[in-house]
């Protein structure tokens, strides 16, 4: 599948593509990777002085409207005043810009401290970042933008019988005259993946476009590329082999570490947006049902409930008395029946609760789910020292 580093999960038709440079890498068990790290070390410990905080989010393509639309499902609406304006706010959270840009641009300027958060594609992350230590994962799995980063070889030719990882290094063909050519636009984890898995004799190319059209050309023996469907791989007689997934990728919240510890403001807005977005994720196919049902006691109802292995609910169905006037006196022999289910069992869990008495069932969908205290915002403290 033909894709890009600004737009990573999306298949699409690129007219042409251009092979940029070529470079050596593992070609010996001792040599290093020539392969220019994007990002150096951070020298200055201080973040820039400015007031607002900066939010990062992808500029163009798939990944910027599902953003748009997990942060508008959050209630955390991005108001542009001119679509081609960079800048923008959320308006429920004050003291905060948006600033529109390149997911690999977003990785680099939260490291150069131009931006405090950021959502990008964890692929992104991982080859601009380059396991730089000022980044922190706020919220690793936003559930789109799925894919994973792979290695693909011809189904034919000397690939033919090749199916794994360890298949392909073992290939008497490649040498240090004749290395094994890879195109991809991951020059940071592919030498460093190819590396790790024993395989010596590798040159990478830098390549702008359809990557999957590069070993029919004879340009490239083998393509390492974001694969979503992999479809098209299939129509280009490419295969994925085993052992050859580099990582798998989603979209991610990112923030750079000295941003949160010493910027005013920058650790509380990241716990709200942190908590809205979980929230709504585990709400995310969560239905409310409610119904009525007679009974003695709350207890009596709720061992009945409790009967059926659909009806748990969360942790456990809620069972209130429901007052009515009988013969001019007010009785409680009814009660009500609050409990949440998942989509794919919520017909069942209908046909559970009628089988054990419920009437007048009521079902709609749920918003948010508010924990106590998210795990993750613990986990983010731990990772701060806090």
């Amino acid at each position: 599948m033909s894709m890009s580093m600004l737009q990573p999960c999306l298949s699409g038709t690129t007219p042409s593509f251009s092979f940029k440079r070529t470079v050596l890498v593992c070609c010996a068990p001792s040599q290093q990777s020539h392969v220019t790290l994007v990002n150096g070390p951070v020298l200055d410990a201080r973040v820039p002085q400015r007031t607002e905080i900066r939010f990062g989010l992808p500029s163009k393509g798939r990944m910027a409207s599902d953003t748009l639309d997990l942060l508008k499902d959050c209630q955390l609406s991005v108001k542009q005043v001119n679509p081609r304006q960079y800048v923008a706010q959320i308006s429920q959270l004050a003291n905060l810009e948006v600033w529109f840009q390149r997911p690999k641009d977003i990785v680099r300027k939260l490291v150069s401290g131009d931006l405090d958060l950021g959502i990008v594609g964890f692929d992104t992350i991982s080859e601009y970042g380059q396991g730089n230590e000022d980044l922190i994962l706020v919220h690793d799995a936003l559930e789109y933008g799925d894919c994973h980063l792979s290695l693909a070889i011809p189904k034919y030719g000397i690939f033919e019988n090749i199916n794994s990882l360890k298949e392909l290094a073992q290939m008497p063909q490649w040498t240090a005259e004749k290395p094994l050519r890879v195109a991809t636009g991951f020059t940071y984890l592919g030498p460093k993946f190819m590396k790790e898995n024993g395989l010596k004799y590798v040159t990478f190319s830098t390549a702008d476009g359809a990557l999957e059209a590069a070993p029919a050309m004879g340009i490239a023996d083998a393509i390492l590329d974001l694969v979503s469907s992999g479809t098209t791989l299939k129509e280009n007689n490419l295969k994925e082999i085993e052992g050859g997934i580099v990582l798998e990728s989603q979209a991610v919240l990112v923030a750079s570490r000295k941003a949160l510890i010493q910027r005013k403001g920058a650790l509380d807005i990241t716990h709200e947006i942190l908590e809205r977005l979980e929230a709504h994720l585990r709400a995310v196919g969560q239905f409310t049902v409610t119904a009525n049902m007679r009974g003695s006691s709350a207890e009596e109802v709720a061992e009945r409930i409790l009967s059926q292995p659909s009806l748990s609910g969360l942790q456990g169905p809620t069972v209130s008395p429901v007052f009515r006037k009988c013969d001019g006196k007010v009785v409680s022999d009814y009660f009500a029946i609050v409990i949440c289910v998942p989509k794919k069992a919520l017909y069942k869990s209908v046909q559970q609760l009628r089988a054990v008495g419920g009437s007048g069932v009521l079902v709609s969908p749920l918003t948010y789910i508010f924990d106590e205290e998210t795990p993750r915002w613990r986990e983010l403290l731990r990772k701060l020292g806090l």
